[in-house]
């Protein structure tokens, strides 16, 4: 019996109907193949917001101001966000990197300083970082994470901060998708009409000055932001380690595109937490083929869908590991 065949009975021979337990079991068989048992742990899991500002946020994409980002990473730091208040309704660890804000924080803060600079060029004019830059983020989120597996930490969920960002995605799915930017472009923080128009304008308009970049770092270095760009490099160290990857919205799943398209076996280490109400979500997920947990109209980013999809993915642990089996129970099969 192969190792996989060895998970597949175990979970088969719970007590419970075959397959009664839905998304559940494929959750817990995903679990036991990343850690290679039959007995699957989560240890110090933990939430990262990779947090950036983007040049492109000046060309008026977004209807907040580039200053919400650093106020946000302010308000992570004080504990008001959303996603702090869902880390510590389930007990996951927050780690809030500053991959590329354009501020300077004191250096007293709780915050992982890992800026490359303070904010992206514009892509609307030039690519938004140098290949030298895109190299340094890369290795800066791999070694993010190589801290978290040292110290114990076998999950990682990814969320982002970044007045831009949804620009940025965007443009990403659509170069290495082929998909039209009229599919993909949304509202973002809440663009209204007359504004989201601005915004697709701004992007197509973009796209032609570039033209079709296809490599996926290519791609990430003209129209990436630092915070993806160090999400990639994570992502990537995450599935070497073998560590589970829970991926968060629209702009989480851009970067893990960057990463899939690099070496496709990610996704034997990835769980998409949940369907984001931002155009263009179902249209990335269906080309990679993948179901999300969750559908709640989410639009928030800051890895606020990992946490809320953590206590579904804990769940299927637990029952691996505390469920009768029918010869346990004394209970007959079907």
């Amino acid at each position: 019996m192969t190792f996989t065949e060895q998970v597949q009975n175990k979970i088969d021979n719970k007590t419970k109907p075959l397959g009664a337990l839905g998304d559940l079991e494929a959750i817990a068989k995903q679990l036991c193949l990343i850690q290679n048992t039959l007995s699957p742990e989560i240890c110090e899991p933990h939430v990262v917001v990779f947090a950036g500002d983007h040049g492109i946020a000046k060309e008026g994409v977004s209807a907040y101001p580039q200053d919400v980002t650093w106020q946000m990473v302010m308000n992570f730091v004080s504990g008001g966000a959303a996603i702090n208040v869902f880390c510590r309704q389930h007990e996951l660890s927050l780690l809030v990197v500053d991959a590329g804000v354009n501020y300077e924080f004191p250096v007293d803060l709780p915050i992982l300083s890992r800026k490359i600079a303070r904010g992206t060029h514009s892509f609307s004019t030039q690519s938004a970082m140098s290949a030298t830059q895109l190299e340094q983020a890369l290795e800066t989120g791999k070694k993010v994470v190589q801290g978290l597996a040292e110290a114990g930490c076998n999950l990682v969920g990814f969320g982002e901060m970044g007045i831009g960002n949804t620009a940025s995605a965007s443009m990403i799915i659509s170069q290495l998708t082929g998909l039209p930017l009229s599919e993909l472009t949304g509202r973002g923080t809440g663009l209204n009409d007359q504004q989201l128009a601005h915004k697709l304008a701004i992007l197509q308009k973009a796209q032609a000055l570039h033209g079709q970049v296809k490599t996926p770092l290519e791609v990430l270095r003209t129209f990436g932001g630092f915070e993806i760009a160090q999400m990639v490099g994570a992502m990537q160290e995450a599935a070497k380690r073998n560590m589970l990857i829970l991926v968060d919205g629209f702009i989480a799943s851009a970067a893990y595109l960057i990463a899939y398209e690099m070496d496709s076996t990610i996704a034997g280490s990835a769980i998409f937490c949940h369907l984001s109400h931002e155009q263009g979500h179902q249209k990335l997920l269906d080309y990679l083929s993948v179901q999300p947990l969750l559908g709640m109209n989410l639009r928030l980013g800051e890895g606020s869908g990992c946490a809320l999809a953590f206590p579904l993915i804990k769940s299927a642990a637990l029952f691996m590991n505390e469920m009768a089996s029918f010869t346990d129970a004394g209970v007959s099969k079907a």
